[in-house]
């Protein structure tokens, strides 16, 4: 288990732990910190057994201390978890009402108190396992160990991933491909809402409605699972799906979901600042032009985006008080950093919103604000972006709290929606099938027109850019209001347009344009909340995702957008991971 956890560091933590099965009994031994540190502990108390779970754990529910590393007990249950239980609250206080003792702070202690409870109701432990998986809600992958059960694991996964892997007289869970890698090549993907158990002998997995699911078993080499691209044909449509994981983990950086508050940020005194200036280039660029929209309304703080490669030869006039954020992926984008260097030479407070945290970028700034995304391979950003925008909107909301134009009512809710962001990813994933079709149409065209409104404006131009980078087909974002001033001669009936439309106070302006798209005879996709009404009178082909707080649409509008460019590509034949003339981390000029 220490072994598959190292293989793991990569995703970032902040403590490790395992528990055993040691003559029927659950023996923990857990650390904060690094790995080294429970080794250190198990080198002290040895733990010798031959089934049990382990876990290296990234604080979201209380800080990273030994009480709150995994795995979690309650009674006979042990349970490891990734991902966030967003009704824990409710479900915490129903047990505490029951006169169940919590021994953290975690979201996941109450799985394993419901585990128990059913246990301790007669339930069989397969039978407790999908009664209590019912009653949750978030995005989460769990492992159980059951004492009195030497030869059970329970698993289960719902927008995070899980895999099984098959051996001779042995198995095993993990959370992808690498952790298992050093024990089996033969692999089984979980789907979502699978839940499985496994014995020594074999796997017994059932789907989300509980009937038996026969998952294939494919052969993964060791070079494959270090590269990691798992059951997933590109690294890009990989990355796309990591983003539940990397979003909550972002997240988690700048929010405390226990206390819903924003958590403080030292390194630079928000309310001493008069204006920021963003700069930054392609996907981060227009990361930081929704930064805008929140930094204004919720800080009142004047808020500019530039691109960097610009910024650096006009002579900006820059006004005292301005804080200069550079937002790059690798940290050494070239016209990034260099506007970065040229600021702080000037004299000017400057942060770096870098997902490489030893990067030239996170070493010149003043602040390193990081995004949590882990390695991103694929050359179109997909997680990295959205990574970019969780912390640029946690720091917004800092801002307005600590600048006192946030109250702490309002403070509480944008932190639950921001936490919510990860299952609503995941579940907007599942929106692929219609995303397919929808690509299908799209790889046949030679011109795509991406609209929106608000901050979908920004996510527009994204769209449009990550159709051009994989596709090859030539798109333009717009911002929809701006249609009738000159972008709606060019619609005809070869011409799609994708209409980003949130349930958001715009939403009737936008239904408006699209309706003059429509009259023209444009084929209009319009991406929306279940449940939205559609245009009246208008011909319109809906993409239906689940309904959000308009706060985090951004976060979940960037998942359709991407897999729209993904499939179109993967339709069109071309090299997704690596287009034609890009390249990853552009530094040179």
């Amino acid at each position: 288990m220490i072994d598959s956890l190292k293989r793991l560091e990569y995703r970032g933590y902040d403590s490790a732990g395992v528990a055993a099965l040691v003559d029927g009994r659950i023996e923990r031994r857990r650390a904060k910190g690094k790995i080294r540190e429970l080794e250190a502990v198990l080198a002290d108390q040895p733990l010798t057994s031959v089934v049990g779970i382990g876990h290296t754990r990234w604080a979201t529910h209380g800080p990273p201390t030994e009480p709150n590393a995994h795995p979690h007990k309650a009674g006979r249950v042990a349970v490891v978890h990734n991902g966030i239980i967003e009704n824990f609250a409710e479900l915490k206080a129903e047990l505490e009402a029951a006169g169940r003792v919590f021994e953290s702070q975690t979201d996941t202690e109450v799985v394993a108190h419901l585990i128990d409870a059913r246990l301790d109701a007669g339930d069989e432990p397969m039978t407790a396992f999908k009664t209590v998986l019912d009653r949750l809600s978030g995005a989460y992958a769990l492992g159980v160990l059951i004492e009195g059960h030497d030869d059970l694991i329970l698993g289960a996964r719902k927008g995070s991933p899980l895999v099984v892997g098959w051996g001779d007289g042995e198995m095993y869970l993990g959370s992808d491909a690498l952790a298992v890698g050093p024990f089996t090549q033969q692999i089984s993907y979980l789907e979502e809402g699978d839940y499985v158990a496994l014995t020594r002998d074999g796997a017994d997995i059932r789907d989300n409605q509980g009937r038996k699911a026969n998952r294939p078993v494919v052969v993964v080499s060791a070079s494959a699972a270090m590269v990691e691209k798992g059951e997933y044909r590109h690294f890009m449509e990989k990355e796309i799906h990591e983003q539940p994981d990397s979003v909550q983990h972002t997240l988690s950086a700048y929010l405390d979901l226990v206390a819903q508050k924003v958590k403080p940020q030292d390194a630079i005194d928000l309310t001493k600042v008069s204006r920021i200036q963003i700069v930054a280039c392609g996907t981060a660029f227009y990361a930081g032009e929704i930064a805008r929209y929140a930094f204004e309304r919720l800080a009142g703080v004047p808020c500019d985006v530039e691109i960097a490669s610009e910024f650096r030869y006009r002579s900006p006039a820059l006004t005292p008080g301005t804080l200069v954020v550079a937002v790059s992926q690798s940290g050494e984008t070239a016209d990034t950093l260099a506007s970065l260097t040229w600021c702080k030479a000037q004299g000017f407070d400057t942060a770096a919103v870098v997902n490489v945290h030893t990067s030239s970028m996170a070493r010149e700034a003043a602040a390193m604000w990081p995004t949590w995304a882990g390695p991103e391979i694929g050359v179109a950003s997909t997680k990295a972006f959205t990574a970019q925008v969780a912390a640029l909107l946690s720091l917004a909301l800092a801002a307005g709290v600590a600048r006192g134009r946030v109250a702490p009512d309002e403070e509480a809710r944008l932190v639950k929606a921001l936490f919510e962001a990860p299952r609503l990813i995941a579940e907007t994933l599942q929106a692929d099938d219609d995303l397919k079709a929808v690509a299908h149409d799209l790889s046949k065209a030679s011109d795509v027109l991406f609209l929106g409104r608000g901050v979908m404006y920004p996510l527009a131009m994204e769209g449009a850019l990550k159709l051009k980078e994989i596709s090859y087909i030539h798109a333009e974002g717009y911002a929809a209001g701006e249609l009738k001033h000159g972008p709606i001669a060019l619609v005809d009936e070869e011409t799609p347009v994708i209409a980003l439309a949130p349930m958001d106070e715009v939403f009737e302006k936008t239904a408006s344009n699209l309706q003059e798209v429509a009259a023209r005879g444009g084929p209009v996709v319009m991406i929306t909340a279940k449940g939205a009404p559609s245009p009246h009178g208008a011909a319109v082909r809906r993409v239906e995702i689940p309904a959000c707080d308009p706060f985090i649409a951004p976060l979940v509008y960037a998942v359709p957008v991407q897999l729209l460019a993904y499939y179109t590509a993967v339709e069109k034949g071309t090299d997704v991971d690596q287009p034609r003339n890009l390249a990853k981390s552009v530094t040179v000029e």
